[in-house]
Formats: C-alpha cells, sequence, structure tokens
C-alpha cells in the first residue's frame, strides 16, 4: 500500500494561513508551536490560541468542515515537523480512521475549554490576574519574559495602554523589572498571589 502521508518541515516565522485564504488541509503537529491571532476592524490584535503537538485548531477544523476561508492568522511561533492531511483525505480519514477521529474529536472539546476559560478570564477576572497569568505562562519555569507591551497587550485581550500602567504598578511592587527586550520576574510568588486572587 503506498503511504499517501505528507510530511511537512516549516520554518519559524512563516504565515501558515491568514483571513481570507482556503484551508490547505489539517496540520497534525509533532514538533512546534502555532500561534493563531484574530485583527479587528480597528486594527487590535489578540492572540486566540496556541497549537502544539496533540492540539487541534478550531480555525482550520472550522474551514474543514463547513468549507469556510480563514478569518484569523496562523504564525509558525517555532520550527514545525508534522503531518499536513489534505481536505479530502481529512473527511476520509475521519469516516474510516477511529485513531484519527478520536484525535480530532478530543482537540476539539479540549480547545473549547481553553476557550471557556479565556472566556472567565476576561469577563470575571480583573485585569491584573490576567496580565499575571499571561507572564507567569509566557516565562515558563524561568523568570525571563521577551514580550513587548504591545504582544502583552494582544496576550490579554486588553489595550498597550492598559499594559504599560499595569506592568509600571508591578514593578513599583517589586514584582517584575522591565528592561529592553522584555521583563524579568523578580517575585514569582507574589505574582502567583495576584494571578489566584485578584478579581
Amino acid at each position: 500500500m503506498t503511504d499517501t502521508r505528507r510530511q511537512i518541515a516549516v520554518p519559524k516565522g512563516t504565515t501558515l494561513f491568514q483571513p481570507g485564504q482556503s484551508c490547505p488541509g489539517l496540520i497534525l503537529l509533532d514538533r512546534g508551536r502555532i500561534k493563531v491571532t484574530l485583527t479587528a476592524a480597528n486594527g487590535r490584535e489578540v492572540v486566540l490560541y496556541r497549537v502544539e503537538p496533540g492540539g487541534m485548531c478550531l480555525q482550520t477544523f472550522a474551514c474543514l468542515v463547513e468549507g469556510r476561508v480563514y478569518s484569523a492568522e496562523g504564525i509558525a511561533e517555532s520550527d514545525l515537523e508534522g503531518e499536513l492531511v489534505p481536505p479530502d483525505r481529512f473527511r476520509a480519514r475521519l469516516e474510516s480512521d477511529t485513531a484519527f477521529r478520536d484525535l480530532v474529536l478530543c482537540g476539539v472539546a479540549n480547545r473549547f475549554g481553553e476557550y471557556e476559560r479565556l472566556i472567565e478570564d476576561v469577563a470575571l477576572t480583573g485585569f491584573g490576574a490576567r496580565l499575571a497569568r499571561v507572564l507567569l505562562r509566557l516565562a515558563g519555569n524561568g523568570a525571563e519574559v521577551h514580550a513587548s507591551h504591545n504582544a502583552l497587550a494582544m496576550e490579554t485581550a486588553s489595550g498597550r495602554a492598559f499594559v504599560s500602567r499595569r506592568m509600571a504598578d508591578f514593578a513599583r511592587r517589586g514584582l517584575i523589572d522591565q528592561h529592553r527586550g522584555g521583563v524579568t520576574i523578580t517575585d514569582r510568588a507574589g505574582l502567583e498571589r495576584i494571578s489566584a486572587e485578584e478579581r
């Protein structure tokens, strides 16, 4: 039997899709991360989600299932390796490949769970808590966050002015140190308290 799987390798910074484009297929990542962003009519951008190995892109799923074009932009945030499942193979595999179908449906369900948490953050959580969570997530296990105020505004679904004011407040409280190119977290425990308690 001929192997019809199409392996791909994409360098960091590549635009994978953008608004108005038709979908070339579903990318199943083995390595790397895709950032999916939405731009409003006023030019403001927000990060919708990131796709990592085992994750699912809802934009791509909707395009494949409903025949729509993309409304958001997807960029390779790191070098990518994986498999591209073309639209015709996507439908065939959904029907015949139980493991593939389970992977897709579980990925979609997990992504909806993330959307629920995002809505809760934006609607029910104070901005300080939201910003603290983003800083901690971007820092990972380290202390450095390589992101501008504009980038943090995208991550928190807010404006740059809100970010700048709250970052200055965090710095005054000794939680962070701002410098050219990013931020150093100087009081991780303090940020964690804010992320958990502030409303």
